[in-house]
Formats: structure tokens, C-alpha cells, sequence
């Protein structure tokens, strides 16, 4: 997450443990009836009085017991056990209990230069899916790991343990990891998210912040499904791809990322990975879907990488290339061609390159799909073909449309 401070205790007020004696009221009562039908008039206004200040400024003002130090314990596992209390949406305490014991902390370590120690550059969740032969298998995001030279599992004793990257792919922003099975007993149960609706419940599982709020309990609902949310994977102001994600009120803030979004079952529905942090946004969160995010999980696990299908091409949005070179380079009229991409580069030996493509051609479909700028491209590609799949690409050269046929590669 691509993107708070510690709550303070108030000292504890001595109670007044004679109030009922003290009372002015009771004593007048005894001696002026009249006092009894003001009495109830005072009643009526000081209860009014405190409905509207609780309903208009949301505080009581009255003092409230402070809960006791024992109360406020922040020990991991005590913290766990309160914030896994549940109210009517059926989740049991013993159910939440042993998902949260399934999500570990994930630490990036990074040394900045050669003559640098290496040193923690940010903490994520994770969650253990698997545990397999010696190996604790845990999935988290693809940008809690990024530019990682080491990676470390924070578990719920706060112990730290060296973790073995797997695989990472930042298009579905997903990672695995795997430590010694001896460092986990918990394992999250995957669910299921085509069936979800909006309006269902949802809990989130993570460490915000840090290890400080470990095991982090948090309760919302499904606020929306199959989000479509553009994001910018070179940091160039450019959207590059467009990831299908779950929306949710549940809380969701720096540290929750690779942690798990669950349903009243108990079961991981999405990963989740980013929240919108605007001062003027509360409460609109998201999570990748699990049934989008288990077959990333086994490829990443089992090959290290994600295979994706290949043209063989690097290429530009034809918007960015400027007019005169549209006129004089690619010999096409402006008014008439607005969009596509622009072959930069063709690889050779490629498919792209055994189906004739060039340099400057201007490709604007495929298979009758129109194409209007990289993302486009890859969204059609990584989604509607597969590899050894054969498309017909339709492209511009020298001012004449022309069309080809490419064999994808994987990539």
C-alpha cells in the first residue's frame, strides 16, 4: 500500500461509590411533591440533553470508567484474543482466532548503497496457506517485497525468521514466500470470490503499522465488486495496467498489505493490497480477489514467474508520439488514425518478427479488438488469449493498412 499514532490512556478517575447518597434530588422528594413532577421534567431534559449531544457530536459528556491496564494490554497474543470478539455476523471467537494465527508479518530489508548495512525499509502482512514437506508456504503483495535483498516473517511472538523468495509479479501485485515449517501450526483456509455480494460481511486481518498492532481485527462489509482500478506499475504517470479487485469498508491502512480479507466463514476471499488515502476518503479499501489470485499463487510458487503470452514487441502509445512525426514518419494522417501503438522494437526470432512486423508499424487491432495504447494490449493479451494461440493483428505501414498473423510466445 502504496499506502497514526499510538493511542494514550488516560489516567483512571477514582469513582464516587456514595452518588446515590449525595443525591439533592432524593432528599427534596421527601418533603415537596412538587419536586417529584420537576424532578421527572429534570429527567426528561437531561436525558434528552445527552441524546442530542451523542447523536450531533458523538461523545457523551459524562465520565466513563477508563478500562484498566490489563484491559489495554497490547501483548500480541492478548491482543489477538480481544480483538477477535465478534458480534452477530456469526464468526466464531475460535474461527478468527486461528486465521489471524495464519497471518505473519512480512519485513523488507534493504541496504541502500554497497558500504550500507542492510536495514528494515518497510513491514506488510502475509498469510500461510500451505504447509508442505518442511516448507510454511505465505503469500503477500508483490510491493511489500519489492527491491528486497533480503525478506524476514515477523510471527506473532515477534520473533523474526528468514524467508525464501518464491516468485513476485507485480501485475497482480503477488508474492510467495516460504519459511521452516517449525515456525507455523496455523494454515488459512482459501473461499471462494464469485459468489460474494455486496453488503456481505468482511474482516481484515493484518499488522497496521507494524508489529505494534499485530493480528489487527478489523470488521466491514463487501462495499463493491469487480472494481476496475488503473495503476501506474513504472511510476510514469501512465497507467499501465487495470487490476480487478474487491472493494471494502473494512479498515485497511500501511502495514495491511498480504494480509488477509475473510467472510463470516472464516475463509480468505482476497488479498489485500491497497486502500485510496485522500484526506477527503474514509473507508474504501481493496483486496484482490482469491479465485484471480490462487493460480498466480501456484505459478509463483512452483515456477518462480507468471507466463504470460508474447508478441515479441516493444511499442509506444500512439498518442504520445508527436504530429510531425505521425506526417513525416509514420506517414499518416492525424485526423484520420488517433489512437493504437507504435512499434518501437521487434525481437529477434520473435513471432512478431516470423510475421513480418517492423519498426514504425502502427498496430489499432487485434483479431477485430480495437487497441489503443499499451494497456490495451496487454489487457486483451494477458486476459482473452493464451499461449500458442494465433491472433490477427491488423497494422498500418507507410500510410497502407495491412494485416498478419503472430503464434504467441510465453513469456
Amino acid at each position: 500500500m502504496n499506502e497514526f499514532h499510538d493511542p494514550s490512556q488516560d489516567e483512571k478517575q477514582e469513582e464516587n461509590s456514595n452518588y446515590e447518597s449525595h443525591n439533592p434530588i432524593e432528599t427534596k422528594q421527601k418533603n415537596n411533591p412538587w419536586s417529584i413532577w420537576l424532578s421527572g421534567i429534570t429527567g426528561g431534559i437531561t436525558v434528552a440533553i445527552i441524546g442530542f449531544l451523542l447523536l450531533f457530536t458523538g461523545f457523551i459528556p459524562l465520565h466513563t470508567p477508563e478500562q484498566t491496564e490489563e484491559d489495554l494490554q497490547t501483548d500480541s497474543t492478548d491482543h489477538q484474543l480481544i480483538q477477535t470478539t465478534t458480534g452477530d455476523d456469526g464468526v466464531s471467537e475460535e474461527v478468527l482466532s486461528n486465521v489471524s494465527g495464519a497471518v505473519v508479518g512480512v519485513a523488507n530489508i534493504q541496504a541502500t548503497d554497497l558500504w550500507s548495512d542492510a536495514g528494515e525499509s518497510g513491514q506488510g502482512s502475509g498469510v500461510i496457506y500451505k504447509i508442505e514437506n518442511d516448507r510454511a508456504f505465505v503469500v503477500t503483495n508483490h510491493h511489500v517485497i519489492e527491491g528486497a535483498n533480503e525478506v524476514e516473517v515477523i510471527l506473532q511472538d515477534e520473533e523474526r525468521v528468514e524467508a525464501q523468495l518464491h516468485g513476485s509479479d507485480d501485475l497482480t501485485d503477488l508474492a510467495v514466500l516460504s519459511i521452516d515449517a517449525e515456525h507455523a501450526s496455523t494454515v488459512a483456509e482459501f473461499g471462494s470470490s464469485s459468489d460474494l455480494t455486496v453488503g456481505q460481511s468482511a474482516i481484515a486481518i493484518g499488522n497496521p503499522l507494524g508489529t505494534e498492532f499485530a493480528g489487527t481485527v478489523t470488521k466491514g462489509i463487501i462495499s463493491g465488486l469487480d472494481r476496475s482500478l488503473e495503476v501506474d506499475l513504472s511510476n510514469d504517470g501512465t497507467a499501465d495496467w487495470v487490476v480487478d479487485v474487491i472493494q471494502t469498508d473494512a479498515a485497511i491502512n500501511p502495514g495491511n498489505s498480504g494480509g488477509a480479507l475473510i467472510n463470516s466463514s472464516g475463509e480468505v476471499i482476497g488479498i489485500n493490497s491497497m486502500k485510496i488515502a485522500l484526506g477527503t476518503v474514509e473507508g474504501i479499501g481493496f483486496a484482490i480477489p482469491i479465485d484471480e489470485a490462487e493460480p498466480v499463487i501456484e505459478q509463483l510458487e512452483t515456477e518462480g514467474s507468471v507466463t504470460r503470452p508474447f508478441m515479441g514487441i516493444s511499442a509506444i502509445d500512439f498518442s504520445s508520439v508527436p504530429p510531425q512525426h505521425i506526417d513525416q514518419t509514420l506517414n499518416l494522417d492525424p485526423n484520420e488514425i488517433t489512437s493504437g501503438i507504435v512499434v518501437a522494437e521487434v525481437q529477434p526470432d520473435s513471432s512478431a518478427a516470423d510475421a513480418g512486423l517492423a519498426v514504425y508499424d502502427v498496430i489499432t487491432d487485434i483479431d477485430g479488438e480495437p487497441i489503443h495504447d499499451m494497456m490495451d494490449l496487454r489487457q486483451y493479451l494477458y486476459s482473452e488469449t493464451e499461449v500458442g494461440e494465433t491472433i490477427t493483428i491488423t497494422y498500418y505501414r507507410d500510410g497502407a493498412q495491412e494485416q498478419t498473423d503472430v503464434t504467441l510466445e510465453g513469456e
